[in-house]
């Protein structure tokens, strides 16, 4: 492919970083942000992934790119190798481009796009030029919803999937857990700009049976140890708010980093009880479009490699 100078275009969008709701306004062009990064792309793996919702992994996988550096402050961080900025390879916006059309020709149902907050402006530019060359798969925005609304809108008719977590209902367990002052305001604001550029899922089959998404939001939920109630709350925002017109992910994953000392109460797994008690209250409400996990999910094998492959 024809290496193109991307560079000119992007430098005044990190000079001064307002991306997220932090608006730190540090110039990442000269120096790292709350996010761990600078203005150069920083990835840490790019691969065929199976372990997303069953309409994005399907039985070939979803195209995942993994970007270093995050701008939450999760304590039970499961990737906190690549959150911390701890590993990865910066690369050209080129490069970039590059690796989605690699990711297709492996075979990936999607390109998958995993907390790539902090590279929004580089990674438009990289998506347009992706789909200028006719990269036929669709994008997707795996995102913890800690993003302003004036980000997102610059990804108008880029993205075809997002793939939102809305991790708290409380303020006080953001600061806590993720040192996200204001998170549950913004979380909401942005799964709402999702919504409105994506206001349906949309679904195939190819020709290979994978029933794959092609359209639409699917909001995702990480229960907590003790914090069903909590959880429950965000299941009943979400399907008053949205109804049908959003699939909702609840997630039993969570799993003690060893890091948790200070945070006793949510030092291990959950219970098989409590994520039954979130499914039946889910069931109740009438929610029909959702997925739910099954078996040992709170295990380290869900957790892949950063070792660069693919980068």
């Amino acid at each position: 492919m024809n290496h193109i100078d991307f560079k000119s275009e992007i430098l005044k969008e990190y000079t001064s970083c307002t991306l997220c709701p932090r608006n730190c306004k540090v110039d990442r062009t000269k120096a790292a942000g709350f996010c761990r990064e600078k203005d150069v792309l920083h990835v840490s793996r790019a691969a065929l992934h199976m372990w997303e919702e069953p309409c994005i992994s399907g039985t070939n996988g979803s195209g995942t790119v993994f970007f270093s550096g995050c701008n939450m402050g999760c304590v039970f961080c499961q990737n906190r190798k690549i959150s911390r900025g701890e590993v990865g390879k910066n690369i050209s916006t080129q490069r970039l481009v590059d690796i989605f059309f690699e990711l297709q020709e492996k075979g990936a149902n999607n390109i998958n796009l995993v907390t790539a907050d902090m590279f929004i402006p580089t990674v438009k530019r990289a998506i347009e030029s992706a789909k200028e060359r006719n990269l036929k798969i669709p994008f997707l925005l795996n995102t913890a919803s800690y993003i302003n609304v004036e980000t997102l809108k610059s990804l108008e008719g880029l993205i075809d999937i997002y793939l939102p977590d809305f991790k708290y209902i409380k303020n006080e367990d953001a600061i806590r857990y993720s040192r996200a002052p204001g998170y549950v305001e913004s979380a909401k604001d942005a799964i709402d700009e999702m919504v409105r550029q994506q206001p349906e899922c949309i679904f195939y089959d190819d020709e290979k049976g994978q029933h794959l998404m092609k359209n639409g939001v699917i909001v995702r939920h990480l229960l907590m140890p003790g914090k069903v109630i909590q959880a429950k709350m965000i299941i009943k925002y979400l399907y008053e708010k949205y109804g049908d017109s959003i699939y909702i992910s609840l997630m039993n994953q969570f799993t003690p980093n060893g890091e948790l000392s200070d945070y006793p109460e949510i030092n291990r797994p959950v219970k098989e009880s409590e994520y039954h008690s979130l499914i039946k209250y889910a069931e109740n409400m009438g929610l029909t479009n959702g997925f739910i996990q099954f078996g040992e999910t709170a295990d380290e094998s869900f957790i892949p490699d950063f070792n660069c492959e693919g980068v």
